[in-house]
């Protein structure tokens, strides 16, 4: 029987996507094929509207989506294994329990 070499993801990032882009929402929805997580940013304050098809008063909050990202439906079981083990991490090293 012949091992299997290791994989070993070899990463990179260009510049323009290395700083990242604040968010302060996130939206998570899937499809058929996989999950997508928009990420977005409030861009002004909340406010009083009414429903233009009933008239019931609402809280319009104004979002913008800053980054969307797709994912097959068995990555999302690892990206909430990679989240789980980031929460403790931080809880653990901070002393804060979110």
């Amino acid at each position: 029987m012949i091992d299997e070499p290791e994989s070993r993801l070899e990463v990179s990032i260009s510049p323009e996507v290395e700083a990242g882009q604040y968010a302060n929402f996130a939206s998570v929805w899937h499809t058929r094929d996989g999950f997508i997580l928009d990420f977005a940013v409030i861009t002004r304050p909340p406010s009083m509207a009414d429903d233009p098809a009933s008239g019931t008063p609402y809280v319009s909050v104004p979002t913008r989506i800053v980054s969307r990202v797709r994912l097959p439906p068995a990555q999302v079981f690892e990206l909430m294994k990679a989240l789980e083990q980031q929460l403790t991490a931080f809880e653990k090293e901070t002393g804060h329990k979110l």
